[in-house]
């Protein structure tokens, strides 16, 4: 039985992951920071819910204990994330780019992901098919960002591309560091989801889609990759 822990599932992509998951015979625990909701997605999906917000270490610490002590982590998921915009639904645009503006975005989208992948690499490395999927963005290439010619070009604010692009460094840099572990980026898509104010142009069922491949890649898949469900990235 293989043993997956999303962050951030108690909603939109992560929920989604969870539930089909879980439909192809994983032991789901639903990662979330808000108890109630994570109770409500994990009794939806049949899965486990973790008390587990990605940005108190403190929490993910015991995050890890609880999973050690019901056996260990096969497959982590790394979901938890956030845009960052106005109370209008708009994109904070560069001239209103702050450094408190990307500290907030990076807590969550680089700080933790880094935070509970080494929380859980001791359980990680003990699996016999150990697997990270870190949940990146179309906006965190710098091939489409910066040619006026892609879908992601018009993209006006500077802390979620960035966070983003700071994630495939580190998904590059575990696939090395553990060449025994599939660690890989993918590409969701716009997906209509809480985290772009419902403003994406795909359901949860397309953009999950490349998530539940890639935590189902075996020891001999890839691994240090960018992908969509259409193929590789250019980084």
């Amino acid at each position: 039985m293989t043993t997956t822990l999303i962050t951030g599932a108690n909603k939109g992509l992560g929920k989604e992951t969870a539930r089909r998951l879980v439909a192809a015979g994983h032991t789901v625990y639903v990662g979330a920071r808000d108890e109630a909701r994570g109770r409500a997605a994990a009794d939806e999906v049949g899965g486990r819910f973790v008390l587990l917000d990605v940005t108190d270490q403190a929490s993910v610490d015991a995050a890890v204990r609880r999973i050690e002590a019901d056996g260990g982590l096969d497959v982590l998921v790394n979901n938890a994330g956030v845009e960052g915009r106005l109370p209008d639904n708009g994109i904070v645009p560069a001239e209103d780019t702050t450094a408190d503006v990307v500290r907030e975005v990076f807590e969550t989208n680089v700080l933790g992901v880094v935070r509970v992948t080494h929380a859980f690499l001791p359980l990680l490395r003990r699996s016999a098919a150990p697997v990270v999927v870190n949940v990146s963005s179309g906006l965190a290439s710098l091939t489409w960002l910066s040619d006026p010619e892609s879908h992601t070009h018009f993209y006006p604010g500077v802390a979620y591309p960035a966070s983003k692009a700071a994630v495939n460094v580190v998904t590059i840099q575990l696939a090395k560091a553990f060449p025994a572990m599939r660690v890989n980026a993918v590409e969701p898509g716009y997906t209509r989801t809480d985290l772009n104010g419902r403003t994406g142009t795909q359901t949860v069922e397309e953009g999950a889609e490349i998530i539940v491949r890639m935590a189902q890649v075996g020891p001999d898949g890839p691994t240090g990759t960018f992908t969509s469900v259409h193929g590789p990235l250019p980084w």
